[in-house]
């Protein structure tokens, strides 16, 4: 394979230097907003998250593509990542259950990237300024020009960009619940998490009116994970206040974040986003400490959380809001993905959780 020198310029003018991988981008470059991912596993189902849409994903770990990739481990119907960035690209599958090698996806579904740079040095200075727009490509002028330009996630609807076009159903028919999953982004794993729950679920596109989901007559309603700022969302959160009460709900992610803005909250960038397999989250009833995985770069502001929610977890890096509840109301969500795809499994509890609420309300008739 011919090696092609590659540049990763971000928009403050940082420059490294590698090696282009994957598909050559549209135009020579491409452009992202550049955030750093600590898993040490589990890079197929990071590249093909939907919430990546708008970013380009630096690996801390520093090799990747071992054991190639294969069809059971896609979170979205194809990547919607800008672009990948790592220090060591393998480039042969060692796993039995690899039916590709990570180059040739990424070339398939094109993808660009760059291999070979200090993602250590790239890591550093992410954390130290935020995440960053930056450009990948071959021609360090045309990268340059391209970095100055390149825009980030703020006021930007990436969920229209990911979002379905017309609703699907998984799951069993005769499943015990009939749920709604508003598709802000929704992965995989999540999907087989509600069907393994006892759930048969619509996924609905993400601008659909909260009256048609009504019209569904479900248990409960899903908001799924998805990328970008919340508040760009387009009617959502409008739509999700005209649900609670009705029906019970459950966020994860964006879809926490959603559900905080309809509540009232507000919601607000972090500086560089929690990406990775490995954050610590404590439960505040139990005290329990829980490891999670995470990928978001937005949060739900504490101190704007109405009287009527409370704060159900809380990430023990930074501080910041990763659950809530509100009272009185069948409603909860969290920000970090209890579906572990990929990460550990601490978080799992809550689908069952969603699933007693449902059968609460069932029981009740409320």
């Amino acid at each position: 394979m011919t090696q092609v020198d590659a540049v990763l310029i971000l928009k403050d003018g940082t420059l490294f230097e590698g090696e282009a991988i994957g598909a050559p981008p549209a135009d020579g470059v491409a452009t992202g907003e550049v955030v750093f991912n600590t898993s040490l596993s589990g890079y197929q189902e990071i590249v093909t998250d939907p919430s990546y849409a708008g970013q380009m994903i630096s690996f801390t770990y520093p090799h990747i593509g071992n054991y190639g990739v294969n069809d059971h481990d896609l979170e979205g119907r194809r990547p919607f990542c800008r672009g990948v960035i790592v220090r060591d690209l393998a480039r042969r599958a060692s796993s039995w259950r690899a039916t590709d090698t990570l180059p040739a996806f990424l070339e398939h579904h094109g993808v660009p990237g760059i291999t070979g740079i200090d993602t250590r040095r790239l890591t550093r200075h992410l954390r130290d300024v935020g995440a960053i727009p930056g450009a990948i490509g071959t021609d360090e002028t045309t990268v340059r020009a391209a970095a100055m330009q390149a825009a980030g996630t703020d006021g930007i609807d990436l969920v229209a960009q990911v979002t379905i076009a017309a609703p699907y159903v998984v799951g069993d028919p005769d499943a015990p619940f009939s749920v709604v999953a508003y598709d802000f982004g929704i992965k995989t794993t999540i999907l087989r998490k509600l069907t393994a729950a006892g759930c048969r679920v619509e996924v609905v596109p993400a601008s659909t009116a909260a009256a048609d989901v009504l019209a569904r007559t479900p248990d409960g309603v899903f908001l799924s994970n998805g990328p970008g700022d919340p508040a760009a969302v387009e009617g959502a959160a409008e739509e999700v206040a005209a649900l609670l009460g009705e029906v019970p709900v459950f966020g994860i992610c964006l879809g926490h974040q959603i559900l905080g803005l309809a509540l009232g909250a507000e919601t607000t960038k972090l500086p560089f986003g929690h990406h990775g397999a490995n954050h610590p989250v404590r439960h505040e009833l139990t005290g329990r400490v829980e490891i999670t995985s995470q990928n978001h770069n937005y949060m739900v502001q504490a101190d704007t959380i109405p009287g009527g929610a409370d704060v159900t977890h809380v990430n023990l890096n930074d501080g910041t809001v990763e659950g809530l509840r509100v009272r009185g109301i069948p409603a909860f969500g969290v920000q970090h993905h209890p579906e572990a795809g990929p990460g550990p499994h601490d978080a799992a509890y809550l689908f069952t959780e969603f699933t007693d609420l449902m059968t609460a309300i069932s029981v009740t008739g409320d």
